[in-house]
């Protein structure tokens, strides 16, 4: 997949991103390989002299939106009053791969009722919108190193949860790792939930310590709507403490002194 990449060739993935090691869970970026079996996953297949790869066939196109079909089929279809309509990695591979219906229907056992997690007070947890494809476990355990988040169960069964009962109960430390790193509405900051997706951005430095990390501080209009760790920070590399990422309110406080 990186390879694919530097040469502008880009695969449907989600549940990889530069950020994390390869997982291979999602089976969107699948494959074919001259010489080797089935269609491997391009973002956990080492890239090798000679190897010919095709990224994209009638083969493929077919098999991708076939997976696709699945995760849409215990999705809420709610995209026009979804908080990051726009803004949605999974709506984005829905367009990518060419999906415009569902024949599994939606009518069957689905998750479409799990209850939100609203305990943390700057981000929501919606079940029902999770597609398990462990991006937040692993940003948590690679990024973070906190290990507050696990798979529970198995198959369809499946879920993402935080300690016993709710993140706030949990060893969740709202850095918001797992928040940058979901694909879907699963995890969203709740002042995107409140106020809409950002349109525009500027490049800026933390305020609260001397370490210096880097931020986009994301507005709609002369609204900030949230602050995002920078990947090409040198001091945090796309990470970032509970205070940088969500603390962000003493920016508009009234009482703060503002040199006009």
């Amino acid at each position: 997949m990186h390879a694919a990449s530097m040469l502008n060739i880009q695969i449907p993935k989600l549940c990889a991103t530069d950020s994390l090691e390869a997982f291979g869970s999602c089976r969107m970026c699948v494959v074919e390989i001259e010489g080797m079996r089935g269609k491997p996953a391009a973002c956990t297949t080492p890239i090798a002299e000679g190897m010919v790869v095709t990224t994209q066939n009638e083969a493929l196109r077919k098999l991708r939106r076939n997976v696709m079909e699945l995760y849409i089929s215990d999705h809420p279809l709610d995209c026009l009053t979804c908080a990051v309509n726009g803004d949605c990695e999974l709506q984005d591979m829905a367009g990518a791969v060419g999906l415009r219906d569902v024949r599994y229907g939606f009518e069957g056992n689905n998750h479409l009722g799990a209850e939100k997690d609203s305990s943390n007070p700057y981000f929501t947890f919606d079940t029902s919108k999770c597609i398990v494809c462990s991006r937040c476990v692993r940003a948590c355990e690679e990024i973070q190193g906190q290990h507050a988040l696990t798979v529970q169960s198995r198959g369809f069964e499946s879920r993402i949860v935080a300690g016993d009962t709710e993140f706030m109960s949990s060893e969740c430390v709202s850095c918001g790792a797992c928040v940058q790193a979901c694909p879907t509405a699963a995890l969203t900051e709740n002042s995107v939930i409140e106020y809409g997706t950002p349109s525009h951005y500027r490049i800026t430095t933390c305020a609260y310590c001397g370490v210096g990390c880097s931020f986009r501080a994301e507005m709609r209009g002369d609204q900030l709507i949230r602050m995002v760790p920078n990947k090409d920070g040198k001091a945090n590399q796309g990470h970032s403490c509970v205070k940088g990422r969500f603390a962000f309110g003493y920016a508009t406080h009234k009482d703060r002194v503002i040199d006009r």
